[in-house]
């Protein structure tokens, strides 16, 4: 068979690519290089990194001995696993009662802030009554106002109401926060009302509609208020230390400044203490971390 290829204007030859004017192949472009991720992650990784030291410090000094902890220029890396600072956290015959002590108030509070937030931020966002956009603002500008300054009231109203020295006095305060109405009332203004009203025709009562339509469908914002009143809660100290005199009623974050002494301090034991603190915290962000950023996306889409 005769090979034509090498005749103009064959077959082969109309398919090869050629120049406008010199009738030469065109060159194929380079494919652009793309990196395996977002060019965010060049930046937001050693951010990351750099929040990261101080808990990785914490976790490396919990296992160091406190004449490690006490060196000058500080030891970056443990000599061996010291566990005497568990050791001495464990065996501390107030450190299990404090503990408990830190989850029943976080526990009541979460709860009581799911509850009251849920029901108040329903009524603000769907319920029109005289009065409900100043209520609104008031209860917003009480956000703006420091503790330093609600504190003495705080503790004259625990005080005539006998719950100073008790667990009361750290529960009662929190059973509901301004933040979790205005969180869960602008996650409600998102939802379409055509759901609820269709549960309306059908004949449902306003209580039922919320806990069987809205509140299934608020899953994330009600993680959001959970995640975040535990933390709140979990890790305050100043409100403790003014309620609370005996340490059988101590939090787990009161009871870690008693292993500081006035002439020594065992470092270790504070170190660990901090770690076995913490992880509760860390455990519960990294379990509700997804429906912690949708929450925060879809709470601003309507105001």
């Amino acid at each position: 068979m005769t090979d034509l290829s090498h005749l103009p204007g064959s077959a082969t030859d109309r398919l090869r690519p050629v120049g406008r004017t010199t009738g030469e192949p065109v060159a194929r472009p380079r494919r652009r290089f793309r990196l395996p991720f977002s060019p965010w992650h060049l930046l937001l990784a050693p951010l990351a990194l750099l929040f990261a030291v101080p808990l990785i410090w914490l976790g490396l000094s919990s296992v160091m001995s406190d004449a490690e902890i006490n060196r000058f220029p500080p030891a970056l890396w443990p000599s061996g696993i010291h566990l005497g600072g568990y050791r001495f956290v464990l065996g501390n015959a107030m450190f299990p009662r404090w503990f408990a002590n830190s989850l029943i108030v976080s526990a009541v509070a979460v709860v009581s802030n799911l509850l009251l937030g849920t029901l108040g931020g329903y009524a603000f966002a769907r319920m029109r009554f005289g009065g409900s956009r100043v209520l609104l603002v008031l209860m917003l500008a009480t956000m703006a106002i420091p503790f330093q300054l609600t504190m003495i009231p705080t503790f004259l109203v625990m005080r005539k109401l006998g719950l100073v020295d008790t667990l009361g006095a750290l529960i009662v305060p929190s059973l509901v926060t301004p933040f979790a109405v205005f969180l869960l009332r602008q996650f409600f203004l998102s939802l379409p009302r055509e759901l609820e009203e269709a549960a309306w025709i059908d004949g449902c009562s306003r209580l039922r509609v919320l806990f069987q339509i809205v509140v299934p469908l608020s899953r994330p914002a009600l993680s959001t208020v959970a995640v975040l009143t535990f933390l709140t809660t979990w890790n305050d100290l100043s409100w403790p230390l003014i309620a609370l005199n005996h340490d059988a009623n101590y939090t787990l974050q009161l009871g870690l400044t008693t292993f500081r002494g006035q002439h020594h301090t065992q470092w270790s034991a504070v170190m660990a203490g901090n770690v076995i603190t913490v992880l509760p915290v860390l455990l519960a962000f990294l379990a509700a971390q997804k429906t912690f950023v949708r929450s925060i996306t879809s709470t601003g889409l309507k105001g």
